[in-house]
């Protein structure tokens, strides 16, 4: 992470979320001080003006895809950095007070993402049951302490801050649901390479040139720069103008991505750097899932031995 380490972290609350669990995997943010916040913009507001050194965001979902609110909010504003990436299992749990029984669940409370990611279960276990939408992961917890409702559909740390007994675990319909969060801090220099980075950015295309899009994709193409996803969101301009929001492999410090950065700033109406950092790696306990090896089809060298080719050949040596 580029600069001091941070010492303030600020995560999308309440207390006893997805986010909260991701953040507390973060040696820094488990030693720091951790503070919910009321909503994406709240927290990345707090970076902005200095209350905070990193927050930690919702980036996307396996099922629901990207987190609107938190690509447009890295775009409006003074600028921020992606400093780090974490994918954390969504593995929902039914908590409910101690003595509860499945039989006796007449009352849900969940997020509606949650419930709806659970959909299937609830069908098959509690079918009777009325689902109460809730605020967040970490409210549905608070109300079932409370005794407010029978059970709730929780994350495993909300059921453990609020002393819930975990009556089913691992509950959604989509056993490898992930979550993608992002660690988000003021600008400053990326940190050193690590051979299995991503870069993010946002581009906003020339709509007055045909083929626009295309040549932000042969930017990167034509370098061996693999694009691993691509979002687009209106930029509330007018109908039809969108900013798209690229991963791709490397780092800006790699020489590869450097030539496609300069090339994309040429043929963009404005290009908004989002970070370079590492890919978040898998670890070897079970069940969690295998990181995927970067595409090997153009390597460093490759283009590096392209390169020096195209300086004999404009030093004369055609040989």
């Amino acid at each position: 992470m580029p600069g001091t380490p941070p010492t303030r972290f600020v995560y999308l609350g309440p207390e006893g979320t997805f986010a909260e669990q991701a953040l507390r995997t973060i040696s820094a943010a488990e030693h720091g001080s951790r503070t919910p916040a009321r909503s994406v913009p709240e927290a990345l507001d707090a970076v902005r003006v200095g209350d905070a050194d990193a927050a930690l965001v919702p980036l996307e979902n396996s099922i629901g895809g990207a987190v609107g609110v938190t690509l447009d909010e890295m775009v409006d504003g003074e600028p921020l950095m992606i400093t780090r990436e974490i994918v954390l299992p969504v593995e929902f749990v039914l908590g409910a007070r101690a003595g509860t029984t499945l039989d006796t669940i007449r009352t849900v409370a969940a997020h509606p993402q949650a419930s709806t990611q659970c959909r299937g279960w609830l069908g098959t276990h509690l079918p009777d049951a009325v689902v109460v939408d809730v605020l967040s992961n970490g409210a549905a917890a608070a109300s079932a302490a409370t005794g407010e409702y029978d059970a709730a559909i929780c994350a495993p740390i909300g059921a453990a801050r609020q002393r819930l007994a975990v009556l089913a675990d691992k509950i959604a319909d989509h056993k490898d649901a992930v979550t993608r969060f992002a660690l988000v801090s003021r600008p400053g220099p990326a940190g050193p390479p690590t051979g299995d980075d991503l870069t993010s950015l946002a581009v906003y295309i020339a709509h007055d040139r045909v083929g626009a899009l295309l040549n932000v994709l042969m930017e990167l193409a034509v370098r061996g720069v693999n694009l691993t996803r691509i979002e687009s969101r209106p930029t509330g301009e007018a109908l039809g103008r969108y900013v798209f929001f690229l991963d791709c492999n490397g780092h800006v410090a790699d020489d590869r991505l450097g030539e496609a950065l300069r090339g994309l700033r040429l043929v963009c109406a404005d290009v908004r750097f989002l970070g370079s950092y590492p890919r978040h790696r898998w670890t070897a306990t079970a069940g969690e899932q295998p990181t995927a090896a970067a595409p090997t089809d153009r390597s460093d060298l490759d283009y590096a031995d392209a390169t020096a080719w195209l300086a004999r050949l404009r030093a004369g040596d055609i040989t």
